[in-house]
């Protein structure tokens, strides 16, 4: 009945690729959404970016993933590539600061394609709601190519 208060919000893709749904990475943590829901970008670019507006309350310290809290409440994790912290921050290079305020499309981290994928790991990168109870009517663009910053990957609702 009040279907019309609940605003509707879009994730940017955090890197160029295309998105595949969670239930297709080969990691059972994400495939079963134990960490979250969301999607995934089987990724072709090199630079990661913010999905959205929000503040970027953490980077791992081996730079493979990194949280950001949106404007409304949501959780995001943004996890470069599969057990890619095995490489402790090797192929990963910071560009933004954790506390940071970032906007949809700024750059947050630079990897290093070549040498991630030559020592035998995936760049899929899953993008998880981690508090998925605020957001419904989640919608992932599976199948379609997308581009970081710009291309929606993600709409869900808030109440």
């Amino acid at each position: 009945m009040f279907e019309f208060f609940k605003k509707a919000h879009n994730l940017v893709a955090p890197v160029d690729g295309k998105v595949i749904d969670l239930s297709q990475v080969p990691d059972q943590v994400f495939a079963e959404r134990l960490a979250g829901d969301g999607a995934a970008v089987d990724s072709v670019g090199d630079t990661i970016v913010a999905p959205a507006d929000g503040t970027l309350v953490l980077i791992f310290r081996t730079n493979h993933a990194f949280g950001i809290t949106l404007d409304d409440g949501v959780e995001l994790l943004v996890h470069i590539g599969l057990d890619t912290v095995a490489l402790e921050g090797e192929g990963f290079e910071r560009i933004a600061e954790e506390g940071q305020r970032v906007k949809a499309g700024d750059p947050i981290i630079r990897v290093d394609r070549e040498l991630i994928l030559s020592k035998g790991y995936s760049l899929i990168t899953p993008v998880l709601i981690t508090n998925p109870d605020i957001a419904k009517d989640l919608k992932s663009c599976i199948g379609d190519n997308v581009r970081a910053g710009k291309d929606v990957m993600i709409s869900y609702k808030t109440k």
